[in-house]
């Protein structure tokens, strides 16, 4: 899992002289980004108490010391919050088996309700798919068999399938951009979780086995993932293009609805022949409900 002071590192090290108006006078420099002392004195912090905090020497740090350190480091709102969450965290925390994730009732009656013309997944905090419509699996995961959900033990994993499942990689014309997405969002949630062994596993996996992943997640990214556009060059219709949006419940905050709906006339047909494929009004595959 990341420290705070590995994305302080990486944060530091893209913020150029130049693009916060510092005058270096030509100095030679051998950093690509601030120096530690640089940014230090920007946030209003000692030099020293900023190296023990990048070096992961600190007990802590202050709401108000990270924050001005995410004003100089021109850290986005979500990077922030990253940040923040990095802060939280013990020097060395341990990691724990997480229990099997079981979406909320509230989740499957909202998945239940919107029927098969609407393509829609349910996914945990590692991406696990925890539930989907028939539609949603057709479009999405048509390789693999349908009720792979009700097993949390063989749960198919969109981060897994990815990057190491080549069905799902010639799936997307837009690959790339989706797969920095989903490294993104990783790091937010490993920032969220750092004691999830199975996040942990799953990071570690990827690095391993894809050069891809492996270099995305060095670039220290970290994104939500909220809307967004997928392209596909689907194996049964053709090309489809849709646009997803993540609905979130406040009784499981870490699970995501994720509802997509077709960009034009020629991927609603394509969609639409996916429903009736797949048996228009057949009961979506979602496990039996928590409380």
């Amino acid at each position: 899992m990341e420290s705070l002071g590995t994305f302080l590192k990486s944060r530091r090290d893209r913020v150029t002289p130049d693009a916060i108006g510092l005058r270096t006078y030509g100095a030679s420099r051998r950093v690509p980004g601030l120096r530690r002392e640089e940014l230090a004195h920007l946030a209003g912090v000692s030099a020293g108490y900023y190296t023990r905090l990048e070096q992961g020497q600190a007990d802590t740090a202050s709401g108000q010391v990270l924050d001005a350190l995410a004003r100089v480091l021109r850290l986005d709102r979500v990077e922030t919050v990253h940040l923040h969450n990095l802060a939280r965290q013990s020097a060395k925390p341990g990691l724990g088996e997480p229990p099997a994730e079981q979406p909320h009732a509230r989740v499957l009656t909202l998945l239940d309700s919107l029927g098969e013309s609407v393509p829609a997944i349910v996914l945990g905090r590692r991406g696990d798919v925890l539930a989907w419509n028939r539609t949603g699996h057709a479009l999405f995961a048509e390789h693999v068999p349908y009720d792979l959900p009700q097993d949390p033990r063989a749960r198919p994993s969109m981060p897994r399938m990815f990057f190491l499942d080549p069905h799902t990689r010639a799936l997307y014309t837009n690959w790339h951009e989706l797969a920095r997405v989903h490294v993104a969002y990783l790091r937010l949630t490993a920032g969220r979780y750092p004691t999830d062994a199975r996040l942990a596993g799953l990071i570690g996996e990827l690095a391993m086995h894809s050069d891809d992943f492996a270099t995305m997640w060095a670039t220290g990214d970290v994104a939500d993932c909220t809307v967004g556009s997928m392209h596909l060059r689907h194996p049964t219709v053709g090309a489809v293009s849709v646009d997803y949006q993540v609905w979130l419940q406040p009784d499981s905050p870490d699970h995501r609805v994720e509802i997509y709906t077709a960009n034009d006339p020629a991927s609603s047909d394509a969609v639409r022949v996916l429903t009736q494929q797949s048996g228009t009004g057949r009961q979506a595959m979602v496990p039996s409900p928590s409380t």
